[in-house]
C-alpha cells in the first residue's frame, strides 16, 4: 500500500464510510465534560451526523480504520477484488483525529468501522484499542459507536462494550440464501451468534446496574444492524420479517435499511440499477409501525399484498384504507392503541390528545391545532361537531392520501 499523508487517508476512509447507515446515538448515557475534567460530550450541537430521539443533533466523526478487506462480498465497494484506492489508519491516527476534531468543535463522538485485515480478531483488536485509548488515556466522554466483527473472539466483543456506547453487527442481507450467494465468506450463524453474545452482555450489565449503581456499563445504547435493500430478490415483507425477528430475538435497538447502490466493476449477480429510494423510506415507516405503533407483521402484510409496500402511499395509510370498517374513531373515547393507527397521528400527538381529553371534550378545532395535516386526519375521526359521513368510504379518500403533501414525513 503506497504511503499517504493523513489528509489523503481521511478523504478516502471518510468517503468509504458513507455506505454504512447504521450510525445513531440515541439511548446513550449523558456525559458532559463541562462538569468534570474529562474530554468530550454527547450534548450540544455540531455537524449533522446523527440525531437523538428528541431531535438533538449529535456530531460524529464517521470513518473506516481501513477500506482494505480480505473478504470479497459482491455488493461491497471495498471488497478484495475492487479497484478502489486503499488506505489504512493507525490506532494513533484515529485517536489523534478524534481528539483534534473534538477540540475544534467539529464532532462530539466517533463512529468507527473497518474492512477486515489479516483476521477478524486482529481487526477487532485494533478497533477496541482505539476506544480504549480514547477512554482511558484521554478520558474521552463523548459518544463512541464501534462496528464489531462477527467472527472475532467473544472476549474481544466483551471488551468492545466496555468502551463503546453502541455496538453494531451488520446482518447485510435479509435472507440466508442471499448472503450465501453474494457474500459466501460470511456466515449468518456466526453473525447471529455474535448478536446473541452482545445481547447477553447488555442484559447482564443492565441487571447488575439495577443491583449495584457502581456496576460498569456495557454498550448502554445497545446494538444496531443494517440490511441492504435491493441487492438480492428479497421483497419488503421478507425484509420486515427479518427485522421483526432481530428486534424480538436479539433486543436490537435499531435496524437500518440501506438501498443498494451499484458499484464499479460489479458482479453480474447484482442488479444493474438501484431500487427507488422511496422503497427504503417505506421500510423505515413500516419499521416504526412495528416498534412504536403497535402493528404486527401480519397486519402490515395483509394491508400491502404482493410482497412489497406501496411506493405511492405510506403503509399506515394503506392499512387504514384496508380497514375502513374500524373507523371513524371517537377522539374523546378511543383507546391509545387505536388512535395511533389513524393516518397523521403520531405518539406525541396521541399523548397530547389523551392528556387534553381528561379535562374537557375535544372538538375538531382542538384536533386541527395539534396535527400537521388536518385533511389527512379528519376522515378517520369523530368529534362532537364533526362526522366524516360518506367521505370515509369514498374512492377519493385513497387519492387524497396518495397525493398528501406530508407523504415524505414519517407518517
Amino acid at each position: 500500500m503506497p504511503q499517504l499523508d493523513l489528509k489523503a487517508k481521511l478523504a478516502i476512509l471518510a468517503d468509504a464510510a458513507k455506505y454504512d447507515a447504521s450510525c445513531a446515538s440515541s439511548g446513550t448515557a449523558k456525559r458532559d465534560s463541562r462538569d468534570r475534567k474529562g474530554l468530550g460530550s454527547t450534548e450540544g450541537m455540531g455537524i449533522c451526523h446523527a440525531y437523538a430521539p428528541d431531535g438533538r443533533c449529535i456530531s460524529l466523526l464517521k470513518i473506516l480504520l481501513t477500506n482494505s478487506c480480505i473478504f470479497d462480498c459482491a455488493y461491497c465497494i471495498n471488497r478484495r477484488s475492487s479497484n478502489v484506492r486503499r488506505a489504512r489508519f493507525t490506532v494513533d491516527e484515529v485517536v489523534s483525529l478524534t481528539i483534534g476534531f473534538y477540540r475544534r468543535n467539529y464532532v462530539e463522538g466517533l463512529f468507527l468501522s473497518s474492512g477486515i485485515i489479516r483476521s477478524s480478531d486482529y481487526t477487532m483488536e485494533q478497533l477496541v484499542e482505539v476506544a480504549r485509548r480514547l477512554r482511558e488515556e484521554h478520558d474521552f466522554r463523548g459518544y463512541i459507536h464501534l462496528k464489531t466483527i462477527p467472527d472475532s473472539a467473544p472476549d474481544l466483543l466483551e471488551k468492545a462494550g466496555r468502551y463503546a456506547d453502541r455496538l453494531s453487527i451488520n446482518i447485510e442481507l435479509p435472507t440466508e440464501s442471499g448472503l450465501a450467494r453474494l457474500a459466501p465468506e460470511k456466515d449468518v450463524t456466526s453473525i447471529q451468534g455474535s448478536m446473541g453474545t452482545l445481547r447477553h452482555h447488555i442484559l447482564d450489565a443492565k441487571d447488575a446496574r439495577k443491583r449495584y449503581r457502581s456496576a460498569p456499563r456495557y454498550a448502554p445504547a445497545g446494538q444496531s444492524t443494517q440490511m441492504i435493500v435491493g441487492a438480492d430478490g428479497a421483497d419488503d415483507h421478507a425484509i420486515l420479517a427479518r427485522a421483526d425477528g432481530l428486534y424480538g430475538g436479539y433486543g436490537m435497538r435499531r435496524v437500518y435499511y440501506s438501498a443498494y447502490s451499484p458499484i464499479p466493476d460489479s458482479s453480474s449477480a447484482l442488479p444493474p440499477s438501484r431500487p427507488p429510494l422511496l422503497r427504503e423510506h417505506r421500510l423505515y415507516q413500516a419499521d416504526w409501525m412495528l416498534r412504536f405503533y403497535g402493528f404486527s407483521l401480519p397486519e402490515i402484510a395483509a394491508a400491502t399484498p404482493g410482497g412489497h409496500l406501496p411506493l405511492d402511499m405510506d403503509p399506515k395509510a394503506a392499512w387504514a384504507l384496508a380497514n375502513r370498517h374500524l373507523f371513524p374513531l371517537d377522539v374523546n373515547r378511543a383507546p391509545r392503541e387505536m388512535l395511533l393507527r389513524v393516518p397523521g397521528l403520531g405518539p406525541k400527538v396521541v399523548n397530547r390528545i389523551l392528556s387534553a381529553r381528561r379535562w374537557r371534550q375535544l372538538r375538531l378545532a382542538d384536533v386541527e391545532r395539534l396535527v400537521a395535516s388536518p385533511k389527512r386526519v379528519k376522515p378517520f375521526l369523530l368529534t362532537p361537531d364533526w362526522r366524516p359521513g360518506a367521505e370515509l368510504d369514498s374512492v377519493g379518500l385513497g387519492i387524497r392520501l396518495v397525493t398528501a403533501p406530508a407523504q415524505l414525513s414519517l407518517f
